[in-house]
């Protein structure tokens, strides 16, 4: 097992800053106000060759209320689960009563804790920090400057010193798949990269509008109350990655805050927070789309289901808060549901109640369905034998008088699934016949969750300008070769 060290303090004295730092990352926000993280945000590190791992942790200030009390729990039990504490107070703002509190709490559940200093850029930092020896901890405290890395690295080596050694797995980055010009080598790396993908750990995202129920539905799955839940809007900053195990594979859930309409967006770590639910999205392989049933489907909704769809990514439409409506309003929103989602008529629509449990364990089993059709294989010969099959039930128009030609397909990538269809006149195809097609390939190839992309690709026309001088271009090349090859043969004569 890694080590784990949590980061505890007062609100604002910088353990964001350092979470960074220890990390090498930006995944935790960080701005020069008070409350800013709420959830534990975990991250892994590594330094001479030791890897570990860093809880990053909400303020603790002693009177909390309201959400702040759920913050402070959540540090109490990264606190629980450290093996190691750094709690660090602020050398500017001096020693304040959160600080005693938080340090007599340390003591007295016996944690192996250690005081950090921080802030003392452009200070007499032995001078500034004299005050907190009162605390008393059974050690010196570490003086360092987080925003400028100044003493970090040194803390870090010396604290995991302390520390039993602890086995190291390398992890192998896997590399982009060069192009190659033959179609079965083609095949073959596709097949590949499918494999790779299949392998990996399922990572999947809980997107959605403030207050629609997401972190809720986390908890949910993970059966602990890993995040913060809080009747207001706006409760989760940060996105917060989760790995777990379920029958024994590994998943990785993402809890992301809210995003609101852009001319509601006022807050600067607000705007910084949906940057980071927009990168998530890209970043995950299903993003579960959590609406609420009391307000029905709104236009914010569709906006978010656009840019999932642009990013490519897998979809599981989830509907919560079901419970306590009646027959009338359930079968109303179904119906809008039905037919405003059209477009995404290829994932399945769960209707939920993250607060009691109904209908949560198919959603994760949509996830999964979503996640295998995402990361399929299907041979050159069986894409080519499928469109040869649609194109006899339905032929291509005619355009000019001459029929397109659709001669063979293969698949060109995984997540999300690219059919390439080859042919004559392909840039003149209708939609309307790209998405019988679509429609074709999905119903046979039983693809559910993901979006299906297909690309066409037009041979060159012999009889083209362009291809003429090509030919002419060859030949004289050809030529010139030939002329060359006489001489040398001259001259060696």
């Amino acid at each position: 097992m890694l080590p784990v060290i949590a980061l505890v303090g007062r609100p604002n004295v910088g353990k964001s800053t350092l979470f960074n730092r220890l990390t090498r990352s930006r995944d935790a926000l960080v701005a020069d106000f008070p409350g800013l993280t709420r959830d534990r945000q975990y991250g892994q590190g590594k330094v001479g060759g030791q890897p570990y791992i860093v809880i990053d942790t909400g303020g603790i200030s002693g009177d909390e209320e309201g959400i702040d009390a759920e913050m402070a729990r959540q540090s109490l039990r990264a606190v629980d689960e450290a093996d190691l504490v750094l709690f660090i107070v602020d050398a500017r703002a001096g020693l304040t009563a959160a600080d005693e509190m938080i340090a007599q709490y340390l003591r007295e559940n016996d944690k192996k804790a250690y005081l950090v200093v921080n802030k003392t850029d452009g200070l007499d930092a032995e001078a500034w920090s004299a005050e907190f020896y009162a605390l008393g901890m059974s050690s010196n405290p570490y003086l360092i400057a987080a925003v400028h890395n100044r003493g970090v690295t040194s803390m870090i080596t010396e604290l995991l010193a302390t520390l039993p050694a602890n086995s190291t797995q390398a992890i192998e980055e896997t590399g982009s798949e060069e192009d190659e010009t033959h179609l079965e080598e083609d095949d073959a790396a596709v097949a590949e990269a499918a494999k790779r993908e299949a392998a990996k750990e399922l990572r999947f995202g809980i997107i959605g509008r403030p207050n629609v129920g997401k972190s809720t539905l986390v908890n949910r799955i993970l059966g602990e109350e890993r995040v913060i839940v809080y009747d207001q809007p706006g409760t989760t900053r940060d996105s917060i990655s989760i790995p777990f195990e379920r029958n024994g594979k590994g998943y990785t859930l993402v809890d992301t805050a809210g995003i609101r309409r852009r001319k509601n967006v006022t807050e600067t770590a607000e705007k910084f927070s949906i940057v980071q639910t927009l990168q998530s999205i890209r970043e995950c392989n299903v993003a579960v789309m959590v609406m609420d049933a009391r307000t029905g489907l709104v236009d914010q909704d569709l906006h978010l289901l656009s840019f999932i769809l642009e990013s490519g990514r897998s979809l599981v439409l989830a509907v919560n808060k079901w419970d306590k409506l009646d027959a009338e309003v359930k079968d109303n929103i179904k119906k809008d549901v039905t037919r405003r989602l059209g477009f995404v008529d290829y994932a399945d629509i769960h209707y939920i109640s993250a607060l009691h449990g109904t209908g949560v364990g198919e959603v994760f089993r949509s996830v999964e369905k979503a996640y295998r059709s995402a990361t399929s294989h299907w041979s050159t010969n069986r894409l080519t034998n499928l469109l040869q099959d649609v194109v006899s039930e339905h032929q291509p128009p005619m355009i000019n008088g001459r029929r397109i030609k659709l001669r063979y397909a293969h698949q060109g990538g995984v997540n999300p699934p690219i059919i390439v269809v080859h042919g004559n006149q392909t840039d003149s195809l209708p939609n309307s016949y790209k998405r019988y097609l679509m429609n074709a390939f999905r119903k046979v190839l039983k693809v559910t969750g993901t979006p299906l992309r297909f690309e066409f690709r037009s041979g060159d026309n012999p009889y083209a300008p362009e291809a003429k001088t090509s030919r002419e271009a060859a030949k004289a090349r050809q030529l010139k070769l030939t002329r060359e090859a006489r001489k040398n043969r001259k001259k060696k004569r």
